[in-house]
């Protein structure tokens, strides 16, 4: 191989480890490390749009809360997403309508 075209065929591998292949490592160890830092109590959407809260805890496994009295186990892969906390209590009553007469 000549030197300029060896050359280019490296800087083409650099240029896509940097584009492609670090972000999406990164991108696992923070999907990694979210599951890793769930815990009793907190709000997590699954993989499949379904909104819970945690109850307990395996290794593998997850039990989530869907309903009053109704709780579901789920793997722990599955969790798509962890809600975070609001800083106030979401208000799902619209506010009352005064009448001006």
């Amino acid at each position: 191989m000549s030197g300029p075209g060896f050359l280019l065929i490296i800087v083409a591998f650099a240029f896509l480890y940097f584009v492609l292949i670090r972000p999406q490592k990164k991108r696992q160890l923070a999907a990694r490390q979210q599951l890793n830092s769930v815990k009793v109590g907190d709000v997590v959407v699954t993989a499949g749009g379904i909104y819970g809260r945690v109850t307990e805890l395996h290794d593998d496994d997850v039990l989530i809360e869907i309903a009053p009295q109704t709780t579901v186990k789920i793997a722990r892969r599955a969790i798509g997403v962890v809600v975070p906390p609001l800083d106030e209590p979401a208000q799902l009553d619209p506010p009352p309508v005064e009448n001006g007469g």
